[in-house]
């Protein structure tokens, strides 16, 4: 049984995994305003991501007889002055889940509740994943520099980007 803090922040996370996707759809917003379909392709890829983790809380508590409880959260930023603020605001924000992703299993661990100690370690290998991948980007990004054609090709790179869930989900 989920002690009422782990639950709250259990329901928490499921708005901040949900507040990701709406932050991501901006992202891809102001990259689709800039014509750079594959960029913008890559962060609605990237929100597509986002609802699944969310759900995936969501399962989590359900399947422990837990109550789901669904918050709004803030207007995401909408508005960038460059492909390399994107990606930086994109990398803190998964820094800013890794965090969260921590907090909960430290109290997981603390009152040793293995069921989400076991579901969180997904979650901990997903972030190194996530971080990664921001990271490799915005490294092409200073490394190209926006003015460069090789950013096109970045931008083809990214419109091949595909999300299937994982079966076993």
């Amino acid at each position: 049984m989920l002690s009422e803090k782990l639950l709250n922040e259990l329901n928490l996370q499921i708005k901040h995994e949900l507040a990701s996707a709406n932050y991501y759809l901006a992202m891809a917003a102001h990259c689709a305003s800039e014509d750079l379909g594959g960029f913008a392709h890559f962060f609605m890829i990237q929100g597509d991501e986002e609802r699944f983790h969310a759900m995936k809380f969501y399962n989590f508590i359900n399947d422990l007889g837990g109550k789901v409880k669904i918050y709004g959260f803030e207007d995401p930023r909408n508005d960038f002055q460059s492909l390399e603020e994107v990606f930086t605001a994109a990398l803190k924000h998964e820094q800013f889940v890794t965090g969260r992703i921590h907090t909960l299993l430290d109290l997981a661990n603390q009152e040793k509740h293995y069921p989400t100690i076991s579901f969180l370690q997904w979650f901990v290998d997903e972030q190194v994943e996530e971080e990664a991948s921001m990271n490799q980007i915005l490294s092409k990004i200073k490394r190209l520099g926006e003015d460069n054609p090789g950013i096109y090709m970045l931008d083809d790179e990214l419109a091949k980007r595909t999300f299937t869930p994982p079966a076993a989900e």
